[in-house]
This record gives C-alpha cells, sequence and structure tokens, in this order.
C-alpha cells in the first residue's frame, strides 16, 4: 500500500524554520498500530493524519511514542496539505480532533487556527521538575496540560540545560518554560521527554496555555511568542471570548510516498 507523505515546516516563512511535521491525507483510517508505526518511522515530533468525510475533515496526531489530544503546528500542516493538494477551497476547514473541533482559516499571509484555551493553574511543584531544572530558579510554577515554569529573563529560558531524565515520569506531557521578552511579548522552549521529544521546536498548542496567561500578566488580547529552539519561530496570538487564535505560515519541505 502506498500513502501519499509531506513534510511541512510550520510557523516559518522558509524551509528549515519552524517546526517540521509529517503529513499523510488518508482515503479511510488505518489501524492505530500501523499509525504509530509510520510516526516512530518518520521519527519527528508529530505526524498528522487526516480523512476528509462529507462534512468536516478528521484530523489525528501522533508523536514517535504516542498518539496527542492536541498539536498546533501538525494541525498547521496538515491544513497547507488540505490546501495545496487536496483540491481544497473553502475558506476555512474544520477538523474533528480528540479536542474538539479546530477551525483553521487561510489568511493572506498563512494561515489563522481557533483553539481552546487551557489557562495555567498555580500548583505544587514535583521535586523532579525543579531538579530537572538544575541550577534555574522558577519564579511561579502553573500546570495547564504542560507544567509551565516562569523564568525571571529571556537569559534564563535560553541557558537552561534540562536533565530530561528526572521529567520522564511527571504526570502532565511536559514542561514548558518561559519568561517575558524583550522584542516579543513572552518567549518559551518546549520539553516533551516522555513522548519522546526531548525539545520541540515551535509548539502551537503550548501557546495555548502561554497566550492566557500572558495576557493577563501583561494585560493584552494580543500577542506575540517566540520559541527559542534551535530552530526558532514567531506564533501571533489573539485571546478572543475564551479561545485562542494562533497564526503563522508553512514552507513545504518534501513531498513523496511511503511504502506500507
Amino acid at each position: 500500500m502506498k500513502i501519499k507523505l509531506y513534510q511541512v515546516d510550520a510557523f516559518a516563512n522558509n524551509v528549515f524554520e519552524g517546526n517540521p511535521a509529517a503529513v499523510c491525507p488518508l482515503e479511510n483510517w488505518l489501524d492505530d498500530h500501523l499509525l504509530q508505526k509510520i510516526a516512530e518511522e518518520n521519527n519527528l515530533s508529530e505526524t498528522a493524519f487526516f480523512v476528509r468525510t462529507d462534512k468536516n475533515i478528521q484530523l489525528r496526531w501522533f508523536t514517535p511514542v504516542e498518539e496527542v489530544d492536541l498539536c498546533g503546528h501538525a494541525t498547521l500542516a496538515a491544513a497547507y496539505v488540505l490546501y495545496q493538494h487536496c483540491n481544497y477551497s473553502a475558506p476555512s476547514a474544520i477538523f474533528d480532533t480528540k479536542s474538539g473541533q479546530l477551525v483553521v482559516t487561510k489568511t493572506a499571509t498563512g494561515f489563522s487556527m481557533d483553539f481552546p484555551i487551557s489557562m495555567p493553574q498555580v500548583v505544587g511543584t514535583p521535586a523532579a521538575l525543579l531538579l530537572g531544572l538544575g541550577k534555574i530558579k522558577a519564579e511561579t510554577v502553573l500546570a495547564g496540560f504542560d507544567y509551565v515554569v516562569v523564568l525571571n529573563s529571556v537569559k534564563e529560558v535560553i541557558d537552561l540545560r534540562p536533565d530530561f531524565s528526572q521529567w520522564l515520569n511527571l504526570d502532565l506531557r511536559g514542561v514548558v518554560v518561559t519568561a517575558q521578552g524583550s522584542d516579543v511579548d513572552f518567549v518559551s522552549r518546549c520539553f516533551f521527554p516522555k513522548l519522546g521529544v526531548n525539545e520541540d521546536p515551535v509548539t502551537g498548542s503550548a501557546h495555548c496555555e502561554l497566550a492566557p496567561y500572558w495576557g493577563l500578566r501583561l494585560g493584552s488580547s494580543v500577542l506575540c511568542g517566540k520559541q527559542l529552539s534551535k530552530r526558532s519561530g514567531l506564533v501571533h496570538c489573539q485571546l478572543v471570548e475564551g479561545r485562542v487564535i494562533l497564526s503563522g505560515n508553512a514552507v513545504e519541505y518534501m513531498s513523496g510516498e511511503i511504502n506500507v
């Protein structure tokens, strides 16, 4: 069986920027074990699979280790493939996902994605989380679907060298470190060792937690976040009635077929 495969750099204006995701459009759903094996073989932080129905588009995301409930950059990559390669021309695409319906709209500069907000709350800090930070001291620790660790400066975010062995058994998805920015509203880095992704280049879903936190702290509903990974990338955020609109562009790196 041959399956189309596209690799797309999301939250990027040029190849080798942003976050790469694999995208496989399917006629019908395959066995979950096979989907997971494809994601493992691709060895990217996410592989997106979608199936078009009479009404909407069913969308799922897999890391090399397991299926996840929400992924921003692979949704952006899937929308790019839908419009570029699947003869889709409606102004917006409605994706049915484990996190509900996600609406992605094509814009003049890329795509905007309507995602749910997850406002992180202050929590008790697991010892393993602090040990993983090493010498870096947290200003505040919160929890959404990730632990959100607020640091005192951009430099501390850049300098952080986590001990991933300490974070493998945390109960939440991963660890997001953040600080107020200088040329942008806030910066971040995102770590998901238990999902087989020690550091994710640009994480759209993390901004569902970061945007409401920084929006409340900075008193603004329109923000720009910069993820300070090696590849780096910008995520534009707008808070609207309990939702966050994430905006960015995508660039195709590769297309081909896989044989399974």
